[in-house]
């Protein structure tokens, strides 16, 4: 039997997945099929962004009424309303919803593995199930990514991060292995809930890719928090007695002893968030004569062959995925109808938010970027309680805010801002190095009082004085 045929084949249905094939389709009569062996909506929607804020946001507000004049000094945290408000937020783990979306935008959608086998061609499901399908225009990998796991943790069936995210049992204490994203989020919902926690970290700072004062920010934020933070604390062997797969967010087996240079650590769980890797290693690439690493090159692919999300290699963020996904979708629907592909700005900055208390958002380069890319550049910082509307956020807001400008141009070309609610304040950082903005245009552009973001009034001050 013939093979079925759709325009647009997509391997994975996360968020990435998903819009390649809607921007890819929508508005024509191209089909698309959208695959995958998990839930519909991806890593994002029941197990990473979605869960992890859903846990953090009712920690920042209470942390923000104990922090205000007139509010009480302790607001009591309902654990199981918490956990409940987690599973709302990730549609109890059904993906009813994301299908629905996907068959109403005229998409196919297919439930099991799927592999290449073949030039433009893909296996989906499994032995007697399985069907092979070909594309016409495009075949997109959009497989995600999953943890690393370090050889030391091997057999004690650590936590990762989905266990993180979809806690059902509260371990007495834990030690979180890392100190980026995953690590330090989840250090707060953790001790929150009533876990002993203890951040090892095998570096010396906290979320090495952000400005240096973040980690510093950061670091005294979870310890006002209740978590044990430690730095250089590489562990160098591990054991557990019983461990087993007891299922997501449960205690997996008996107690863990950790080794570390200043002597055992004995915890109920440990949390390993060591960094991800893609999902490309299992997919069929034998069959058009690549390996994973040759995948990872762009320029090694047959022009059929695209990635987007995690698994092309890109910053592992999901609004980076979709963005990827969008100019994907829109260059195959460009493709099929014969017109050029839409031009797309030089140098897109990629912005991120890190929930911790206090947040991080940052958008572009860092000092420490730019000078990696051989660009000199002129930087400002100055301290967030410098505007008048940070300090009514929290009666002891403190936080630190600094730009990147490029020397000579003064287009700016990176922000980050430290401090209670500053997710907020970073799209405008993002408007502005897209649109080549310079400190002198800057300088006219009038932040309402009072607010946090009259900050950028006395960033562009101390550019002026410079």
């Amino acid at each position: 039997m013939a093979a079925q045929t759709y325009d647009v084949v997509v391997i994975g249905a996360g968020p990435a997945g998903e819009n390649v094939a809607d921007y890819a389709v929508r508005g024509s009569s191209r089909t698309a099929l959208l695959a995958d062996r998990e839930l519909f909506g991806g890593e994002c929607s029941y197990w990473a962004c979605m869960p992890s804020k859903a846990l953090l946001r009712p920690l920042d507000v209470r942390a923000s009424a104990e922090h205000l004049g007139g509010l009480p000094d302790a607001v009591p945290l309902d654990v199981p309303a918490l956990l409940a408000r987690r599973d709302y937020w990730v549609s109890n783990y059904s993906d009813a919803g994301q299908v629905g979306w996907a068959q109403g935008a005229g998409i196919e959608v297919a439930r099991g593995t799927a592999r290449l086998a073949g030039e433009r061609r893909v296996v989906v499901g499994e032995g007697d199930a399985a069907r092979e399908v070909e594309a016409r225009l495009a075949v997109v990998v959009a497989t995600g990514s999953r943890p690393v796991v370090p050889p030391v943790f091997a057999g004690l069936h650590p936590w990762l991060s989905r266990d993180a995210t979809g806690i059902v049992e509260v371990p007495a204490s834990i030690a979180v292995v890392g100190g980026g994203v995953v690590s330090v989020e989840a250090c707060l919902w953790l001790a929150a809930l009533g876990a002993k926690v203890t951040l090892l970290v095998r570096g010396d700072r906290l979320l090495e890719r952000f400005e240096p004062f973040a980690s510093d920010l950061v670091a005294d934020g979870l310890r006002k928090a209740g978590v044990d933070v430690r730095f250089s604390a590489a562990v160098t062997g591990a054991s557990r007695l019983d461990a087993a797969d007891t299922g997501v967010g449960r205690v997996h087996g008996g107690p863990v002893r950790l080794d570390l240079a200043g002597g055992p650590l004995d915890v109920a769980e440990v949390l390993v968030a060591t960094g991800r890797r893609p999902n490309t290693d299992d997919i069929g690439l034998d069959s058009i004569g690549l390996t994973p690493e040759g995948f990872a090159h762009a320029d090694q692919r047959p022009d059929w062959l695209l990635s987007v999300g995690d698994a092309g290699g890109e910053a592992p963020l999901t609004h980076w995925g979709k963005y990827a996904a969008r100019l994907a979708g829109e260059r195959i629907a460009a493709l099929a109808e014969g017109r050029p592909a839409p031009d797309v700005p030089a140098d897109v900055p990629v912005p991120q938010v890190v929930f911790t208390d206090p947040q991080v958002a940052s958008s572009g380069w860092t000092e420490a970027e730019a000078g990696a890319r051989g660009v000199a550049v002129d930087c400002v910082q100055v301290p967030m309680n410098s505007a008048a509307g940070f300090g009514l956020l929290r009666d002891d807001a403190t936080g630190t805010a600094k730009l990147v400008f490029e020397a000579g141009t003064g287009r700016l070309r990176g922000a980050t801002f430290v401090g209670p609610e500053v997710a907020e304040l970073v799209h405008a950082a993002t408007v502005a190095i897209v649109g080549g903005l310079t400190a002198e245009t800057l300088w006219h552009a009038v932040p309402s009082y009072p607010t946090a973001s009259e900050v950028w009034l006395r960033l562009m001050e101390a550019h002026r004085s410079r």
